[in-house]
Formats: C-alpha cells, sequence, structure tokens
C-alpha cells in the first residue's frame, strides 16, 4: 500500500482531529488536555499553511488520511524567525511503516524551501518510537526539561532535539529583514 504526501486541507481536519485525539485521550505524548475539535484543527491547518507547512499522508488513491507532520514558529520573537518547530503524528498502529519518516522528509523539504534554517522538536518521555524517528532524520538531542508536565497522573520530562536544515548556518539567513514563508 503506498502512501501520497500532500498539503493539508479543511477537509482534512476531521481526519487529523481524530488521529490526534488519540494521543490527547490515551498517551502522554500530548500535553493537551481535551482534543480539539474539528472546527479547531481547521484553524490549526490554515495557521500552519500560512508560513509553515502542514501536510497530511493519505492512502494511494485517495484513500483515508493516516498521519500527519507540520511546523509551527519555535517562538514568536522575531530573532527566532529561522526556527520551526516540528511535530509527526500516524494513526493508531502506524509506527514502522515508513509513514513519519515520509511526511517528516517531505515537510522538511518544504520548509528549507521556505527558508527555515533550524527545526526544533519536544518529545514527551519515554517516546523510544519518536525518539528513533528524530534521531534517524538528523535531529540531535539537546536536553530534558525535567517533570515539566503533568499528564494521566505522573510528572513528565520533556526531551528537546534540533536539526540543522540547511548548509551554512554561520552565514547570515538569505534575507535577514523578511522571515521565511
Amino acid at each position: 500500500m503506498g502512501l501520497t504526501i500532500r498539503p493539508a486541507t479543511a477537509e482534512d481536519a476531521a481526519a487529523c482531529a481524530d488521529i490526534y485525539g488519540f494521543y490527547v485521550r490515551h498517551t502522554h505524548v500530548s500535553f493537551e488536555s481535551d482534543p480539539p475539535s474539528t472546527e479547531e484543527m481547521a484553524r490549526r491547518i490554515a495557521s500552519s499553511s500560512a508560513r509553515h507547512a502542514w501536510l497530511v499522508a493519505q492512502e494511494a488513491g485517495g484513500g483515508d488520511v493516516v498521519g500527519f507532520a507540520f511546523a509551527a514558529p519555535y517562538s514568536p520573537r522575531e530573532a527566532y524567525r529561522w526556527a520551526a518547530e516540528t511535530s509527526v503524528y500516524l494513526e493508531a498502529g502506524r509506527r514502522r511503516t515508513g509513514a513519519g519518516r515520509a511526511l517528516y522528509e517531505a515537510l522538511f523539504d518544504r520548509l528549507a524551501e521556505l527558508g527555515y534554517r533550524r527545526l526544533v522538536a519536544g518529545l514527551a518521555l519515554p517516546n523510544d518510537a519518536s525518539l528513533g524517528l528524530h534521531v534517524a532524520l538528523g535531529f540531535e538531542v539537546v536536553g530534558t526539561f525535567r517533570r515539566i508536565g503533568w499528564k494521566h497522573g505522573q510528572w513528565r520530562d520533556v526531551m528537546r532535539l534540533q536539526k540543522d536544515l540547511a548548509p551554512g548556518l554561520g552565514d547570515a539567513p538569505p534575507s535577514s529583514t523578511n522571515p521565511p514563508g
């Protein structure tokens, strides 16, 4: 079964909300307490797509959406405008199928085209599958916040990772006055 990776639209919001809702309700990897509604997910897709990217993996031939990856601002402060925070979510049971890698690689290509230079990710621990994917795709661990989030009756650590997206990070960005996007 092949996958098609494409930009998300508002019509994908229900599928993305369903996929993400599983993680909110049943795991500690999302620190949200309540799953977002379809309308809220559509708002997030539009917001991310405006300056970054939100991609979905769809079963070939127009089948179901089985995962999504997106980027958002790392921080609203202007000095961080060349950095983006990334996330990827797959429907339950899709681990180790190549879908996460395919989504992330397409997302990274899109972000590089937009001029982003550095990617950041945060992983609620433990999460060996996500850590393995991020490291395999070139992220390096830069630190861990200890006992920073409370989810499902336990304090959770969050590991932070980063990845250089473009060569020449010692150089000035392509346009020091205009942010990517």
